[in-house]
């Protein structure tokens, strides 16, 4: 990897309109009207910044900071809009990017080359899975990493301006715990020791939200073992999880897995791929110090993601997260795939070329050439039938009862916390079809939210870190105890399973009672408990740090754009004279 595979393409639209048309066929049903709320991904119109959102509240901080970003964009964008947006520009940009990465050719076009590359990367059962689970926010850093590795070669070659753009790149990965390990690793790997010191120090500022959050949090930040085994990598099909993995799919929920990664053919196209990548990593000239870095990355990203499956590493995986706060980030391992997914999308656009050119040169036409090439394009699509219009149309907007802004209104500028019943983290509405989806009563109330963060996953019982949520469910039947808990509301969703709701409950003064809702008033509530000052001080100190980079990295490169030479157009673009 030098600078070849930062150089403009002299014909970039045909990755572009790839990368446009590939994002609207992925997310095509939820431009509709409505939310799409399918498991983790729930967006509400309009999202409080409240101590929660900054990692100030109970939960560990695994929505820090882009809760508190969402705190902030939607009081300027409707909720339904933004998640649209956010949905099409991942898609997008997960195309784009992987297709820039392939340096271009001698006649300066990356071509088929790139084509194969952004749809291995963007057309892939990483993105489908991920989008059934709901992890936007993942599949936004992923979306990331193509743009995060061509910023940090630039560093790496010293090039003007470049510590900025790459700041700015890792922005939208950092908004997560996981994105920011995440572009951390690509940036390790490929800056460059000699400017190692200063890129690594930005990204560490741009993750010191949810670094020091969590260092702080009062639960201590460790999480329970036994989700190591509940959120192990599985296998799709008959080839097992390490070749589901190598496909960049695994993922531990098969509820949230497209029906084709089950076919007898999935492995097989898998292997494919993967041969062709092999084939383009193969030249010597190819394999430069960054190249094996990104290969180096791409085998530790396999590792972690298969982890929870091979004798020994789970073992040492479970003792981790037990004892080291902050490792039950490493629980569900099959997301470290997508270090895997970079150089195999590089590695598969270098390869078609290679294989297209060796077969034009024996076949002693370019026609043919241009066949394979074809058809390796075709590949990822084949795999993978069933991510066209909406993950085969699992991704259905809806729309939020009028109850639920109700609750909103009646909560506006009250003291107490909310309590939510049945007690659990997950709902099934049955104005959502009865889809699971992740609990929006956070997001959706002005007020902090007790709710279940305890996990069920196939039959294994996962606990929660937030011993206040454990108090409040152990005295959900003595109005009294929540009282002095800090708790002056609940919130009863109906509709939805889980435990029966205590009659106590239902004997305490209700606010609003809706078809889907029903609020009551705990009389005689204690002040909501808050944060210590240094708790306080420190986090949105973090903010500020976090936020201040990002906006002096955005002011660094627009003063620095008009001082920039131009770019020397193409030669297709050239007047003669």
């Amino acid at each position: 990897m030098d600078e070849r595979w930062t150089r403009a393409d002299a014909r970039p639209w045909p990755a572009r309109v790839l990368a446009l048309v590939v994002a609207l066929l992925v997310t095509g049903p939820a431009l509709a009207p409505g939310f799409v709320l399918l498991r983790d991904m729930v967006f509400v119109p309009r999202q409080d910044l409240d101590l929660d959102a900054l990692g100030l509240g109970g939960s560990l901080p695994r929505a820090v900071p882009v809760d508190a970003v969402m705190g902030l964009v939607t009081g300027v964008l409707p909720g339904d809009w933004l998640q649209k947006l956010v949905l099409v520009a991942t898609v997008y940009c997960a195309v784009l990017g992987a297709a820039r990465l392939v340096p271009p050719g001698p006649d300066g076009r990356r071509g088929a080359a790139g084509l194969v590359a952004g749809l291995v990367y963007g057309w892939s059962p990483y993105v489908a899975e991920r989008l059934l689970i709901g992890h936007w926010t993942l599949l936004v850093a992923y979306a990331a990493l193509p743009w995060i590795a061509r910023a940090a070669l630039r560093v790496r070659a010293g090039a003007p301006g470049a510590l900025p753009r790459l700041l700015v790149a890792c922005a939208p990965a950092a908004l997560s715990p996981t994105g920011s390990l995440l572009a951390g690793g690509l940036v390790l790997v490929l800056v460059g020791r000699s400017r190692l010191l200063l890129a690594g120090g930005g990204v560490l500022v741009l993750s010191l939200p949810w670094i020091v959050a969590g260092v702080l949090h009062p639960g201590g930040g460790t999480s329970d073992p036994a989700g190591v085994a509940a959120f192990a990598t599985r296998g799709e099909n008959w080839a097992g999880p390490v070749l589901s993995v190598l496909g960049t799919g695994g993922l531990w929920n098969s509820g949230a897995v497209p029906g084709s990664r089950a076919s007898v053919l999935a492995p097989v196209l898998t292997l494919v791929l993967v041969a062709v990548a092999v084939a383009g990593w193969a030249p010597r000239e190819v394999r430069t110090a960054p190249a094996r870095g990104l290969l180096a990355l791409g085998g530790a990203g396999v590792l972690l993601a298969c982890a929870g499956v091979l004798p020994g590493a789970t073992e040492l995986v479970e003792a981790a997260v037990r004892w080291v706060p902050g490792a039950g980030l490493l629980r569900d391992g099959q997301k470290w795939a997508a270090w895997w997914a970079l150089p195999l999308a590089a590695g598969a656009g270098l390869g078609a070329r290679r294989i297209a050119a060796v077969v034009a040169a024996r076949g002693g036409a370019r026609v043919l050439g241009g066949v394979v090439l074809a058809g390796l394009v075709a590949v990822p699509v084949v795999a993978l039938p069933d991510l066209a219009w909406g993950v085969g149309g699992r991704l259905r907007p809806v729309d939020y009862p009028q109850d639920w802004q109700r609750v909103r209104e009646a909560l506006a500028d009250r003291d107490g916390d909310v309590l939510v019943l049945p007690f659990g983290a997950y709902r099934a509405f049955g104005w959502n079809d009865d889809r699971p989806q992740l609990d929006p009563a956070s997001r959706w109330l002005p007020r902090p939210v007790v709710t279940d963060d305890a996990l069920f996953v196939g039959g294994v019982a996962v606990e929660g870190e937030d011993p206040r949520a454990r108090r409040a469910a152990a005295a959900a039947d003595d109005p009294a105890q929540l009282a002095r808990l800090g708790i002056g509301w609940v919130l009863v969703e109906r509709g939805t399973p889980g435990r029966a709701v205590p009659d106590a409950v239902d004997d305490l003064p209700v606010v609003v009672d809706g078809e889907e809702l029903r609020l009551h008033r705990v009389p005689g509530a204690a002040p909501s408990p808050s944060p210590s000052p240094v708790r306080v001080t420190a986090v949105g100190g973090a903010h500020a740090l976090a936020l201040g980079v990002c906006g002096v990295a955005v002011l660094w490169i627009t003063a620095t754009a008009s001082t920039v030479t131009g770019r020397r157009p193409p030669s297709w673009k050239r007047v003669p004279r």
